[in-house]
C-alpha cells in the first residue's frame, strides 16, 4: 500500500509528518510513502530515522497551502504545494490514499476537483470519531456543508454508516439523525423527510432514529448525523466541554494536602482516563463521499496523532471503504426511486 503525504501541511509539519510516518511504519509493515514537500527540510529528517528511508521516496514540491489561504486561492495558485501533488498522487493512482494536516478548506476544494465525487454521492461530508460511554461513535457532517437537504442527510447515512463498518468492524452500526427531540414531528422538513426515507422498507442502513445533543456520546447510537453547521458546533461544544472538566478535575486535586494525597493514590486511574480521551487516539478526519480515499489529520497534532491518521487511512483502503460505500449509495439511489414512485401515481404522473 502506498500513502501520500503532504509534508507541509499542519501546525507543526514537517517534523510530525515524517515522525508519523515512521511510527505508522512500523504499526503497518508492508506500507510505503511518497512525501511531498521541500527536500533540503524533509532529508535531513528522514536521514534521522534508520530503516525510514527504505520505505519512504521525497517528491519535491516548490510550494505549500498556508492556513490563511482561501479554498479558491488554494485551487486556483498552490498548483505545485505538497497538498496538491500528493492528492492529484492519490487521484492518479500513484498511490492508494492521501493524508494531510493542512488548510481544511484547501484540502476540500482540492481534493473535490483532482478526485470528483463517487457515483451516487453528491457532496462530502467531513467525518470522524467521538469518544462515548460504549466505546467509540462517527459523527458526520463536521463542517464540509453548511446546510444540507434531505437527500444530502439520506447520503451522510450511508456514508456514516459504512465507515463504521469497516473502521469500527459493526455488521450494522446504528444510525441516528441529530434533532431537538426524539419524537417523529419534531425538527425541520429535511430531518423529517431523511428520516421517511431511511426508515421504508429496504433501507441500507439501521436506522434508529432522531438523537438527541445530550445523546452523542451516550453510545446508543453508533453514527450520529447532522449537517456541517451544526456538527461543528457540536465538535466544539464537546471538546471545550472536555477541556473544562478536565481542568476542574486538576484544580480539584490542587486544593489541600489530602487533595494531592488522594490524587496519589487515583494516579492509575487518572492516566487510563487519559488514554481513554486522548485526542490524538481520535485523530483522522475523512473526508467521506470521494472517489478516492483524503484523510485530515488535525493541524496541531503530534507525531503519534498523525500515525493515527495514516492508520485511518490504512484501514479504509485494506477493507475496501469505498466498493462498501458505492453499494451502499445504490441501493439508497433504488429506495429513492420507489418512494417517488406512489408520489407520482398519486397525482396522475409527471406533466
Amino acid at each position: 500500500m502506498i500513502l501520500a503525504l503532504d509534508g507541509m501541511g499542519g501546525d507543526n509539519a514537517p517534523d510530525v509528518v515524517v515522525e508519523g510516518a515512521d511510527i505508522a511504519r512500523e504499526r503497518y509493515p508492508g506500507t510505503s510513502f511518497l512525501l511531498f514537500g521541500d527536500p533540503a527540510r524533509l532529508k535531513p529528517l528522514v536521514d534521522k530515522r534508520k530503516g525510514l528511508a527504505s520505505a519512504l521516496e521525497i517528491v519535491p514540491a516548490e510550494d505549500a497551502v498556508l492556513a490563511e489561504d482561501k479554498p479558491s486561492f488554494a485551487l486556483r495558485r498552490r498548483r505545485k504545494s505538497s497538498m496538491w501533488l500528493a492528492v492529484e498522487a492519490a487521484a492518479q493512482g500513484r498511490a492508494d490514499t492521501v493524508v494531510s494536516a493542512g488548510n481544511t478548506g484547501a484540502l476540500l476544494a482540492i481534493s473535490m476537483f483532482a478526485m470528483r465525487m463517487l457515483d451516487g454521492a453528491h457532496r462530502p461530508a467531513l467525518a470522524s470519531f467521538l469518544p462515548t460511554a460504549r466505546g467509540e461513535t462517527v459523527m458526520l457532517d463536521l463542517g464540509a456543508n453548511l446546510e444540507c437537504d434531505a437527500d444530502n442527510l439520506a447520503e451522510f447515512a450511508v456514508m456514516g454508516s459504512v465507515f463504521a463498518q469497516v473502521l469500527l468492524g459493526l455488521d450494522r452500526p446504528r444510525v441516528g439523525l441529530l434533532n431537538v427531540g426524539s419524537e417523529e414531528l419534531k425538527g425541520h422538513e429535511e430531518l423529517r423527510l431523511a428520516a421517511a426515507l431511511l426508515r421504508r422498507e429496504g433501507s441500507p442502513i439501521a436506522f434508529e432514529g432522531f438523537v438527541e445533543g445530550n445523546g452523542i456520546t451516550s453510545g446508543t447510537f453508533d453514527v450520529v448525523v447532522t449537517d456541517g453547521f451544526t456538527g461543528n458546533v457540536a465538535l466544539k461544544s464537546i471538546e471545550g466541554t472536555a477541556k473544562l472538566y478536565t481542568q476542574f478535575v486538576r484544580d480539584a486535586f490542587r486544593t489541600s494536602t489530602f487533595a494531592k494525597i488522594g490524587y496519589l493514590f487515583a494516579s492509575g486511574a487518572w492516566v487510563k482516563l487519559r488514554k481513554r480521551v486522548d485526542p490524538r487516539r481520535y485523530n483522522g478526519g475523512v473526508f467521506l463521499g470521494l472517489d478516492g480515499v483524503c484523510v485530515k489529520s488535525h493541524g496541531g497534532t503530534d507525531a503519534l496523532g498523525f500515525a493515527y491518521a495514516i492508520g485511518v487511512a490504512v484501514d479504509l483502503v485494506r477493507y475496501e471503504y469505498k466498493n462498501k460505500l458505492v453499494e451502499g449509495l445504490g441501493r439508497l439511489r433504488q429506495l429513492s426511486s420507489t418512494a417517488e414512485a406512489p408520489a407520482l401515481q398519486a397525482t396522475g404522473g409527471a406533466e
